[in-house]
C-alpha cells in the first residue's frame, strides 16, 4: 500500500510541468521587485533573492538538456557506493577512515563535451569528472543519457570546509536524492538541518534508505514508515522514498527508474529553479504584506505640513509686512502732496525684508525675485512644529506598513530637511505679491488731492499777490467773493480742508484694500510654501510609497505559478 501510494504521488509530480517561460517571467518579476526595494530595504535581507536571480539567470543559459543529480548523505550512508553502483564503475573512493574526500565527484552519462560548461559552473573539478560510456554497455545506459551525477562529501564531516562545500553544491544541483542508512535515518542534523529545509523543492527531492539489506525482512517495512512519517513531519510529505542495496543491482532497479523519468521529463532544473523562487518569495512576502497607501500622505498631514511651512518660512511677517507697505504706499499716493515727501522718509515694510519695493514691478530686474530675503529666521517653536508635521506626514503615510518600510518614508520625508530653508527663502522671495502696480483708484484719489491742493495754492498766491500790491502802495486786487469770503480764501481753505478731509475718507478704503492685499499675499505665499512641501517632502515620500506599490505588485508575480 505505501509502494502503491508512492507511485501515484510521483505520477502527479511528473504531470505538474514548470514552463521555462513563465519561470523567466517570475525570475524578471523578481527582478523588478529588487530595483523597487533597492535603497530601502537592508541588502542583508536581499541576499537569497540575488543570488537565485543571478543563479537561475546561470542555470537557464546552461544546458537544459543534463539533470544534474546530487547523491547527498551523512557519514557511513554508503552513497559513494551507491554512486559507484549507479555507474557500474569504481569512480568515488570508498573507505572506513573519514572524511573519505572534500570534493564532489561527477558521473556524465552520455558525451562529457556538452556536460562541461555544466560542471565548471557547478565547480567540479575536471581530474573528478568521468564519463559513463562504453561500447560493452549497448544501449544499456541509453535510458539515463543526461544525466550528471554527483556524489557529495559527508554533510557531517568533521571537516568544515566538506560542510561548507555540500551547502554549495547543493544550492546548485537540479535534484537531491537523500541517502540515509537504517542506523541513522532518524538523526536530527538531516532532519533539521537539511531535509526540513528542503520542503519547497520536494519536486526535486528523493529520499533512499540505503542499505536495506542490513534489516531483517520483517522490519523494513516499519522503517520505511517510520521514515516516512518523519518527512512528513519535515514537510516533504510525498517525496518518493526508495529502499536501496548498493552491493545488488536488483535493489537499485527503483531509483534507477527514478533516475530515468527525471532524465526524460527534462524538468528537474525548472522545478528546482521554481522551488527556488518559491523560497525567496516566501522569504520576502513579510517586507511587503500590507496593502500600499492609495494616495500617499493624505489632506489633513498636507495641511499641517503646510501651516509648519508657512511659519518656518515667515509668511505671516510678510503678509503682515504687505499690509504694511499696502498702507505705506497707498498713502503716499492718496496722501495730502504737501506731506508725502515726508511719508517717503519712512521705510517700505516689503524693502526691509528684502522683498520687492516700490520700484519692483514689471521692469525690475530679474535678479531682485530670486535675492535672500531679510524676513526673521525661524523661532524654535516654529521648527519644532516643522519637525514634527513632517513626522506626521511620515507616520500617516507609513500607518500599517510592515517593517522597514516606516523607517524608508521616514527617512524620505526628512530626505531634504537641509535644503528647506533656502528653498522656503526662494519661494518667498519669488512669490508676486500683487505689489508691482498702483491701483487705479489710487491715481483718481491722487489727482484730486492735486487738484484740491493747486486750487489751494492758488487761493495762497492769489492772496499773497494781493498783500504784495497793497506793501508797495498799489492799488489793491478786487477779489471775487463767495457770499462775503473772498475766493482766494474760499480757495485756499477750501483746498487744504479737502484734502484732508479726503484723506481721512481714503483711510478706511485704504485699510480695507490692505487687508485684502494682505490675504492675497498670505495665500500666494502660502501656495509658495506648499510647492516646496510637495516637491521637499511630499513628493520623496510617495517616491517610496510608488516602490512599494511595484515591490508589492512585482512580488505578486513572482509568486504567480
Amino acid at each position: 500500500m505505501t509502494n502503491f501510494v508512492g507511485r501515484m504521488r510521483e505520477a502527479i509530480r511528473g504531470d505538474q510541468r514548470v514552463d521555462a517561460d513563465a519561470l523567466v517571467d517570475r525570475l524578471a518579476a523578481v527582478r523588478r521587485f529588487l530595483d523597487a526595494v533597492d535603497g530601502q530595504v537592508p541588502d542583508a535581507q536581499l541576499v537569497a533573492a540575488h543570488t537565485v536571480v543571478e543563479r537561475a539567470g546561470t542555470r537557464l543559459e546552461l544546458s537544459r538538456d543534463h539533470t544534474v543529480v546530487a547523491l547527498a548523505g551523512a557519514t557511513g550512508s554508503g552513497k559513494s557506493s551507491l554512486f559507484n553502483a549507479l555507474a557500474r564503475l569504481d569512480l568515488s573512493p570508498v573507505g572506513v577512515r573519514r572524511p573519505t574526500t572534500g570534493v564532489a565527484h561527477a558521473c556524465v552519462w552520455g558525451q562529457l563535451d556538452g556536460a562541461n560548461r555544466l560542471l565548471d559552473w557547478v565547480g567540479v573539478l575536471p581530474r573528478h569528472r568521468f564519463v559513463r560510456e562504453s561500447a560493452l554497455d549497448a544501449d544499456d545506459e541509453t535510458d539515463l543519457h543526461g544525466l550528471v551525477l554527483l556524489d557529495l562529501p559527508d554533510f557531517d564531516s568533521v571537516q568544515r570546509s566538506h560542510r561548507l562545500e555540500v551547502d554549495r553544491l547543493l544550492g546548485l544541483v537540479d535534484l537531491v536524492v537523500w541517502v540515509v542508512d537504517p542506523q541513522k535515518y532518524a538523526d536530527r542534523v538531516i532532519h533539521t538541518s537539511y531535509l526540513r529545509e528542503f520542503h519547497r523543492h520536494k519536486d526535486v527531492t528523493l529520499v533512499v534508505l540505503n542499505q536495506a539489506d542490513r534489516l531483517p525482512p520483517a522490519e523494513l517495512p516499519r522503517v520505511l514508515d517510520d521514515l516516512r512519517r518523519l518527512l512528513d513531519a519535515d514537510g516533504l510529505a510525498g517525496v518518493p522514498l526508495h529502499a536501496t542495496v548498493a552491493v545488488d543491482p536488483a535493489g537499485l532497479t527503483a531509483l534507477r527508474e527514478a533516475l530515468e523519468r527525471t532524465v526524460a521529463e527534462r524538468q528537474a532544473a525548472l522545478r528546482r529553479l521554481s522551488g527556488d523562487v518559491d523560497t525567496v518569495v516566501a522569504g520576502l512576502d513579510e517586507l511587503v504584506s500590507a496593502d500600499a497607501p492609495a494616495t500617499g500622505p493624505d489632506e489633513a498631514a498636507g495641511r499641517e505640513l503646510t501651516r509648519a511651512l508657512a511659519g518656518a518660512a515667515g509668511v505671516p511677517a510678510v503678509a503682515d509686512a504687505v499690509r504694511g507697505a499696502y498702507r505705506h504706499r497707498a498713502v503716499g499716493s492718496t496722501g495730502w502732496p504737501l506731506v508725502r515727501a515726508w511719508r517717503k522718509l519712512r521705510p517700505d515694510p516689503l524693502r526691509r525684508l528684502h522683498l520687492p519695493g516700490p520700484a519692483a514691478g514689471a521692469d525690475a530686474p530679474e535678479e531682485s525675485l530670486v535675492a535672500a530675503t531679510s524676513v526673521p529666521d525661524p523661532t524654535a517653536a516654529q521648527r519644532s512644529a516643522l519637525g514634527l508635521a513632517i513626522r506626521s506626514v511620515a507616520d500617516r503615510s507609513s500607518a500599517g506598513l510592515p517593517a522597514p518600510w516606516p523607517g524608508a518614508v521616514t527617512t524620505a520625508a526628512r530626505s531634504r530637511l537641509g535644503d528647506l530653508p533656502d528653498a522656503l527663502d526662494r519661494a518667498v522671495a519669488g512669490t508676486d505679491l500683487g505689489m508691482d502696480r498702483r491701483p487705479v483708484w489710487w491715481r483718481l484719489v491722487g489727482g484730486l488731492q492735486w487738484l484740491v491742493t493747486l486750487a489751494a495754492l492758488a487761493g495762497l498766491l492769489w492772496l499773497a499777490a494781493g498783500y504784495a500790491l497793497r506793501a508797495l502802495g498799489l492799488p489793491a486786487l478786487d477779489y471775487p467773493r463767495v457770499g462775503e469770503v473772498p475766493l482766494p480764501t474760499v480757495l485756499l481753505l477750501g483746498g487744504l480742508l479737502a484734502g484732508l478731509l479726503v484723506a481721512a475718507l481714503a483711510r478706511p478704503v485704504i485699510g480695507w484694500a490692505a487687508g485684502r492685499a494682505r490675504r492675497r499675499a498670505e495665500k500666494r505665499l502660502t501656495g509658495a510654501v506648499a510647492t516646496v512641501g510637495e516637491e521637499h517632502v511630499l513628493d520623496p515620500v510617495r517616491a517610496v510609497l510608488a516602490r512599494y506599490g511595484r515591490a508589492r505588485e512585482a512580488l505578486r508575480e513572482a509568486a504567480r505559478r
